[in-house]
């Protein structure tokens, strides 16, 4: 975890969507730890198990749990880095994706150009 304080301004990285929430006093949230960007300092924060073995290993939302309790705001992420890096390789070909066409024209002939739209 960082700490950020001063004056100034700050750039954090996120992926996918981002969310403000605002905890009322005493009021918990539950969340994957991967999906926390930041809170404010006064939230309470502890680390909770997600179930047991079969939870962590087969529920795909890991082990561990973030516990947050208000009063205070809170940013989360709908695509942490690992679950985004996890759908980059899925789909490179190397790993059977394919290449979907998006981007521009002028993509297409810099494939050709490159050699990697047919090969063969």
């Amino acid at each position: 975890m960082q700490k950020l304080e001063g004056d100034g301004m700050a750039f954090i990285h996120a992926g996918g969507m981002l969310k403000e929430i605002e905890l009322q006093e005493g009021e918990t949230m539950h969340l994957d730890t991967g999906c926390l960007v930041a809170m404010q300092p006064h939230i309470e924060f502890e680390i909770e198990q997600a179930g047991g073995i079969k939870t962590g290993l087969f529920g795909g939302e890991g082990f561990f749990f973030a516990k947050l309790r208000g009063p205070g705001k809170v940013w989360i992420q709908s695509l942490p880095f690992s679950r985004l890096a996890g759908r980059m390789l899925a789909a490179a070909p190397q790993y059977g994706g394919s290449d979907k066409g998006e981007g521009s024209a002028l993509g297409m002939i810099g494939d050709l150009a490159m050699d990697d739209r047919f090969n063969f």
